[in-house]
């Protein structure tokens, strides 16, 4: 997400460890007392292409796999990243990175085609997220387009975006909740390249106006203190760590 290839693209949270309703708890999650964020601790990945799946990675409850891009140069196309993958285990979600939202009918056939072939290789594939870096100003445009592209994914298929921390300060609150009524999930990113963005803190306190279940996209050994009003928000679903390869 954001900054390719080194940032979260990288879409519900129970409070109850274990709970159907929830592929990811937070607060069953251990974390080191430096607070570096150790990959082990987590259940949610976000993997780039050419980066090595570490062993452990077949346990995860969730992983969210880079699978192409849309360029901004005019008439361009869904570009693959990788290969179908057949991942036994974890429920998958395929990202599309996009610089362009003024998609041709050939694009959305090219992601519908690869969601077709990721289920029929046997994947579990929980849905399909955007990762596109929309401006705190244009969040009513992005909804446009989320909305299209929601009424064409199959059935069974959810929808996730990433967004920017800046949403929840300064984000329209009706295109907010324009988006919460689209997508079931946005990812949170909390750092920029390999690091967490300093004083993610004060941003992370007004999540609450985002209205729609969220996630925190964490970095890697990257630094991280949970603000404690996280576990009290019901909407807040757990994290998604972006894996760096650092033989964790």
């Amino acid at each position: 997400m954001g900054d390719r290839p080194q940032v979260l693209l990288v879409s519900r949270r129970a409070l109850l460890c274990g709970s159907a309703a929830s592929l990811l708890v937070a607060g069953c999650e251990t974390r080191k007392a430096s607070q570096t964020v150790d990959p082990r601790a987590y259940q949610a990945f976000f993997l780039w292409p050419g980066v090595p799946a570490p062993p452990w990675l077949k346990q995860a409850r969730e992983v969210y796999l880079l699978a192409g891009e849309v360029r901004h140069q005019a008439g361009s196309r869904f570009e693959p990243l990788r290969a179908t993958p057949r991942v036994p285990g974890p429920a998958l979600w395929l990202v599309v990175r996009v610089e362009r939202l003024d998609w041709s009918e050939a694009i959305h056939r090219d992601v519908q085609h690869a969601l077709a072939l990721w289920r029929a290789a046997g994947n579990r594939v929980a849905g399909l997220q955007i990762d596109f870096d929309a401006a705190t100003r244009g969040l009513a445009g992005y909804a446009r387009f989320l909305a299209d592209l929601r009424r064409r994914l199959p059935p069974g298929i959810q929808l996730s975006i990433t967004g920017l921390m800046d949403w929840s300060a300064g984000g329209d609150p009706r295109a907010l909740r324009q988006l919460g009524g689209i997508v079931d999930e946005i990812v949170v990113q909390t750092y920029q390249g390999r690091r967490t963005i300093p004083g993610y803190e004060a941003y992370l306190r007004g999540l609450a106006k985002l209205g729609m279940p969220y996630r925190i996209g964490l970095v890697e050994d990257g630094s991280w203190n949970p603000p404690a009003h996280l576990a009290q928000d019901p909407n807040m679903r757990g994290y998604v760590v972006f894996l760096l390869g650092n033989g964790s």
